[in-house]
């Protein structure tokens, strides 16, 4: 059974928006042309959820939706928690209600929702996915959070803040999307630190903080003296016992304030901002977002060390801002490796 969502301000649970909205949409988007919005009005947006939108990956989608909506250039709602077997029938109800622009993520029902999409040329689609997107399905684009920038950074200062140069590395499943911010984030950390070994470690879980807990507690006994917290979980097991974090999507310093030295943050704006400009202009088409979480489109960044300022080495520091400097300008690109990371 799929968990309703819960109530934003200024937006509509999908209960609420399904019986009172729904031919109100309906006649709307009647009266548009396929693919294109008019000027003026809200694009009716809905977001599809496997997990909850407190989750790190999905909150950052949630929060540029939100904020999409407060500038009135959307009006949002979403289903959260919605399991594999539901996820083609709930993007079924979303486009028979008259949404123009439907979002989430299809990283386990590729072939299913994308089935969907088909039968739905009008409506754009634009899904987190490992896959590429394909010109035979021109109203599906695809997006994933290509960080690896930020991730590259926030290895440069773990480096230098790790005594033992023993790192671990809890991810959640080995796809593209987390395996190539594990693998910018090590060669960041061998700028500072060439001889740092890795446990690297996956809970087959997106959502599972003690099982990430857990495995974290088993790296620290193993060694290990910083961790990467590429789930939700495993800074609480660095704060239990003492040792360092570098956080992963979002920033949860204020959280764990003398543990999470640094975060590499995703920033969604860019991307679905993108997709709103060409829903509105009738220009969707199949494409790969991907580029718009690059550092260079602002779609990712180093948040500010906050309570460990002045704690970091300032060579670190120095060569953070060299580096980033060299990615805004093309002097440096941070190699993407999608490959499975190994422990080393």
């Amino acid at each position: 059974m799929m968990t309703q969502p819960k109530t934003q301000p200024g937006s509509l649970t999908r209960r609420h928006f399904l019986t009172t909205a729904a031919g109100a949409a309906l006649a709307t988007a009647a009266t548009l042309s396929p693919g294109r919005v008019m000027a003026m009005d809200p694009i009716k947006t809905a977001g599809i959820y496997t997990v909850p939108v407190e989750q790190q990956w999905v909150s950052r989608i949630h929060k540029a939706a939100l904020t999409a909506q407060e500038r009135g250039d959307i009006e949002y709602t979403f289903s959260e928690n919605v399991s594999n077997t539901d996820y083609a029938r709930v993007m079924r109800e979303y486009a028979e209600s008259g949404y123009k622009l439907i979002i989430g993520e299809i990283f386990a029902v590729e072939a299913e929702a994308r089935e969907v999409a088909a039968e739905y040329p009008e409506i754009a689609f634009m899904m987190g996915s490992s896959f590429k997107h394909d010109d035979a399905l021109p109203n599906l684009a695809v997006f994933d959070n290509y960080i690896q920038d930020a991730s590259y950074l926030s290895g440069i200062v773990a480096g230098a803040m790790t005594k033992t140069g023993s790192i671990g590395m809890v991810g959640g499943f080995p796809i593209p999307e987390v395996n190539r911010l594990m693998h910018a984030f090590m060669a960041g950390v061998k700028e500072t630190r060439p001889d740092a070994k890795f446990q690297v470690s996956f809970i087959g879980s997106w959502f599972d903080p003690p099982k990430a807990k857990e495995t974290a507690f088993a790296m620290i006994e193993g060694g290990a003296d910083l961790l990467y917290a590429e789930r939700f979980g495993v800074s609480d097991a660095a704060q239990e016992k003492g040792v360092l974090a570098i956080g992963n999507v979002i920033d949860t310093q204020s959280d764990y304030p003398e543990t999470v030295v640094a975060s590499a943050l995703w920033h969604f704006e860019p991307t679905l901002d993108h997709a709103i400009e060409e829903v509105r202009n009738g220009t969707f088409k199949a494409a790969d977002y991907g580029v718009y979480s690059f550092m260079k489109a602002g779609g990712c960044s180093l948040a500010p060390l906050g309570t460990f300022e002045g704690k970091v080495p300032q060579a670190a520091l120095d060569l953070v801002e060299t580096r980033k400097a060299e990615i805004m300008s093309g002097a440096f690109v941070t190699k993407i490796d999608d490959s499975e990371p190994k422990s080393m």
